[in-house]
């Protein structure tokens, strides 16, 4: 069944590019088509430690400094004290050319869903150089049925692949309600409190990098706001792709998120167990207009100059640990947030790319929340809402 279903969900991907350069025999030959980084894992709250929930303006800052609990922020924007260069020369492999509304790709893949709820949800890929090939000829069926591949899956592969299938019980099943209520909810509500007036005419735009399989991304754009999902990872884009335009129906679709799994069972029927999803049809769930998603890098997305002072709220959910360098993402929040703009961020410090000491190992800078929002004082940010005493279990 769960077989089935990711098959479905690949035959649905049009890449934005032709991917079959990459499909040979040695998968290895191509790691950076097949590794990436995702603001999402699969670990326990345990493991990931405390979290945070930021909402901030861009002003002064006047705060508790209990940084070893959970908490929530609100910090608006004003203008930065300093002008801030932006990075040149960089080839940017990835960006979008408008950040709400009718949204065009410079360079990279977008997914975007209508908002009228009686039309179905559109998903385009475009690139600016090369033009996609067949998704099923080049991609599923030569990379799904050849049996020589199939002996050839890296098992780093197999487990992300593992890996989103219980995100979607997180993001689309019943069952992840109340993680979701822990999670997306005071977001939504800071959000709620933030924008009491939203205008249908002229809606609030607000960018959610890091938004995985984007059901924040569409929890938000149902409020009211011009919402765009910036994800990094093949593996999330093609199943949210897949959920957000492709499902005719409320728990269209049924998985077994636990079958892979023999830890923590209270008996054989839990793991043989189905989760049906998603738990709302998303044409239906009413979006505003020029809901998006954007497939791409963060940093190089959004370093575009087209970005600057784009977008009235910023919402980072477990994102901001997954830098190299969490000072750039901070930089380039500040830069695409318009002067009173608010970032809301809630999430850990648990550095993705921490204990790196080899000579060829990722770049990683690993700040204390302390130090985080003095880098945030820095780029013109006010704390004014922080949340303490969250309980988040995943």
């Amino acid at each position: 069944m769960n077989a089935s279903f990711i098959m479905k969900m690949l035959e649905a991907f049009e890449p934005p590019f032709d991917m079959s350069q990459y499909v040979d025999d040695d998968v290895h030959a191509h790691p950076s088509i097949l590794h990436d980084h995702s603001h999402m894992d699969c670990t326990h709250s345990s493991e990931r430690g405390d979290c945070s929930i930021i909402a901030i303006s861009r002003s002064n800052l006047s705060l508790d400094e209990q940084h070893d609990s959970p908490k929530e922020y609100t910090k608006r924007h004003e203008p930065s004290r300093e002008t801030d260069n932006n990075k040149g020369g960089e080839d940017h492999m990835a960006g979008c050319s408008q950040p709400v509304g009718n949204m065009g790709m410079s360079q990279g893949a977008g997914i975007a869903c209508n908002g009228d709820k009686n039309t179905g949800a559109a998903a385009y890929f475009q690139d600016k150089d090369v033009s996609a090939s067949s998704a099923i000829e080049n991609v599923a069926l030569r990379h799904c049925t050849a049996s020589s591949l199939k002996l050839n899956v890296p098992p780093i592969d197999v487990d992300k692949v593992r890996c989103i299938v219980r995100n979607i019980v997180r993001d689309w099943g019943d069952e992840g309600q109340k993680e979701r209520d822990e999670c997306y909810k005071p977001i939504l509500e800071e959000l709620n409190r933030l924008f009491p007036n939203r205008s249908d005419q002229r809606p609030p735009s607000c960018l959610v990098p890091g938004a995985g399989l984007g059901r924040l991304a569409l929890d938000i754009s149902s409020l009211g706001f011009v919402s765009q999902g910036n994800e990094f990872s093949y593996y999330m884009l093609i199943c949210s792709n897949f959920i957000l335009n492709h499902t005719q129906e409320a728990n269209e679709w049924s998985i077994y998120p636990w079958i892979h799994s023999n830890c923590n069972s209270l008996s054989d029927n839990d793991q043989l167990r189905p989760v049906s999803f998603p738990d709302i049809h998303p044409s239906s769930a009413g979006i505003t207009e020029g809901f998006s998603m954007c497939a791409g890098d963060f940093v190089e997305v959004y370093s575009e100059e087209s970005q600057e002072s784009a977008w009235d709220a910023v919402v980072t959910c477990f994102f901001l640990d997954t830098a190299h360098n969490i000072v750039e993402y901070i930089e380039i929040i500040s830069k695409v947030l318009k002067d009173g703009g608010v970032w809301i961020n809630l999430g850990p410090l648990l550095y993705h790319f921490a204990d790196s000491y080899g000579p060829d190992d990722d770049m990683s800078i690993e700040l204390s929340l302390e130090d985080v929002k003095k880098v945030a004082y820095h780029y013109g940010f006010t704390m004014e809402v922080r949340v303490s005493a969250l309980n988040l279990f995943f």
